[in-house]
């Protein structure tokens, strides 16, 4: 299984912008399956974006053309580039990354948007 730590959340004003950046502890290279999802209080954990087999990406309704996910293979990380924030973007964002069929999640980290 692999190991995965976010890190990047934080406290920013609408209209600002925040990288998260999910590091593994062994190669991605292989995962067809790379993920972020969020959950704000009292509501499900929803898929925000992620990166598939063949390279095919999905973005929720809600982020299009404000969100960017990418991956790393060479430092085993994905990021996901978050601009043009809004305060309905405040929640605990989280990865998963699918290997050989497993999928793994992270802690989670916090993002906040003031408004």
């Amino acid at each position: 299984q692999v190991q995965l730590v976010e890190s990047g959340g934080g406290l920013v004003q609408a209209g600002g912008s925040l990288r998260l950046s999910c590091a593994a502890s062994r190669s991605i290279s292989s995962s067809n399956g790379l993920g972020w999802y969020r959950q704000a209080p009292g509501k499900q954990r929803e898929l925000v974006a992620s990166i598939g087999s063949g390279g095919s990406i999905y973005y929720t309704d809600s982020v299009k053309g404000r969100f960017t996910i990418s991956r790393d293979n060479a430092k085993n990380t994905v990021y996901l580039q978050m601009n043009s924030l809004k305060p309905e973007d405040t929640a605990v964002y989280y990865c998963n990354i699918v290997l050989r069929g497993v999928g793994s999640w992270g802690q989670g980290t916090q993002v906040t948007v003031s408004s």
